[in-house]
């Protein structure tokens, strides 16, 4: 099958998204595409997800290789004839590209039988809100189709604007950070804008719990204490101008390197709002969202990403620091041996989740041969 299958299958992803959660009709589009390629198995998993699995002609080690479904809630701009028909959806993250190197590895796997071992090639609804990798790993069906060990070992890739088009990025240790975003809310007691006094003012606890947050800060990328913090959304009253606002609530996202450090940042970080909340007379309510496990990737399993990318004579750059935005397939990796690796997509390609972003086709075939070389050699590799 020409690569030219591959990229219009993309192309066709890319003009009907599906949000996080909702990826139904991507799933049987996909469905319809990879059937063809005679898996041994094909099976839903975690609400949108699919499985296909190939076992070879003997029993040994077990790989699972996984892409990502989901589009974003982000209006496109481009113009181009691909363009989403969507309003307020599009694949910005490149994710249609992802599904499509995992179906040219479908493919390749037709094409020529895996001698032994097993392949899970995994279609993973709802990364972008950080609840698909979730979803499949507590799905009976998953357990059962990998078992109780699960798989040996797992991967994945993510094209990365900013760096060489083409080029592999590998790192050991950290590939994607911890990342979750809390949601504090205030309640307080609304008053006559006149009589401010008679009332409680979420205002005050709201400005003083955001600047105390912003100073735990340490955005220093190369510090092993690295955090950041980063303000979403504020909410206050209503446009009446008569009234002072009784309740209000704030989000903010925060991440770090370390998963310890971001569970003891995000212990305290309760305790100070509850804390300004007790200060200020306010009720307070504390919940958590979009939360993301930091990618641990094992050396021995990166090694075997950098020696199939040179192998097929492409480009490796190792990276200094983690990349900053988060990656669901950290549960994953917390759970199996693993690595995610990158893809550059072009040092001047615009930036995940921009607008104006598209997924660079030239890396379906490499990024799918990496795929295949990496699977073939662990399958193949003798005990």
């Amino acid at each position: 099958m020409e690569l030219k299958h591959f990229i219009d299958f993309r192309k066709m992803l890319h003009r009907f998204p599906d949000i996080s959660g909702n990826e139904a009709a991507t799933r049987e589009l996909l469905r319809a595409f990879v059937e063809p390629f005679s898996p041994t198995e094909i099976h839903e998993v975690g609400g949108n997800g699919l499985v296909l699995v190939y076992k070879g002609g003997k029993p040994g080690k077990r790989m699972l290789i996984r892409a990502e479904l989901d589009a974003l809630p982000i209006q496109e701009s481009n113009t181009f004839e691909h363009r989403s028909t969507y309003p307020g959806k599009s694949h910005k993250c490149g994710h249609d590209g992802h599904m499509a190197i995992l179906a040219r590895l479908a493919w390749l796997l037709h094409q020529r039988p895996l001698t032994k071992g097993t392949a899970y090639l995994l279609f993973q609804p709802a990364e972008e809100n950080g609840e698909g990798a979730r979803a499949v790993l507590s799905d009976p069906v998953f357990k059962k189709i990998v078992g109780n060990k699960g798989p040996d070992q797992v991967v994945a890739l993510h094209n990365i604007p900013g760096y060489k088009k083409g080029s592999v990025l590998i790192r050991e240790g950290n590939f994607t950070p911890a990342v979750r975003s809390i949601i504090v809310q205030y309640k307080g007691k609304t008053s006559h804008a006149a009589q401010p006094e008679t009332g409680i003012c979420a205002a005050p606890a709201i400005a003083v719990f955001l600047q105390k947050a912003l100073e735990m800060a340490r955005t220093d990328p190369q510090a092993a204490n690295f955090f950041l913090v980063s303000p979403v959304y504020i909410h206050m009253g209503e446009k009446s101008y008569g009234i002072t606002a009784g309740d209000g609530e704030i989000h903010l996202t925060i991440r770090s390197w370390e998963n310890k450090l971001l569970d003891k940042r995000s212990h305290e970080m309760e305790r100070l709002a509850e804390s300004i909340g007790t200060e200020f007379g306010l009720g307070t309510q504390i919940g958590w969202t979009e939360r993301f496990e930091a990618n641990e990737n094992d050396a021995s399993v990166v090694n075997q990403i950098k020696a199939a990318a040179l192998s097929l004579e492409l480009s490796v750059q190792f990276l200094p620091n983690p990349m900053k935005w988060g990656e669901d397939f950290g549960l994953f990796t917390r759970q199996f041996k693993g690595a995610m690796f990158g893809m550059g997509a072009g040092e001047d390609h615009p930036a995940l989740h921009n607008p104006d972003y598209d997924f660079v086709d030239e890396l379906i075939a490499p990024a799918s041969d990496i795929f295949e070389k990496v699977l073939r050699d662990y399958l193949n590799k003798e005990d």
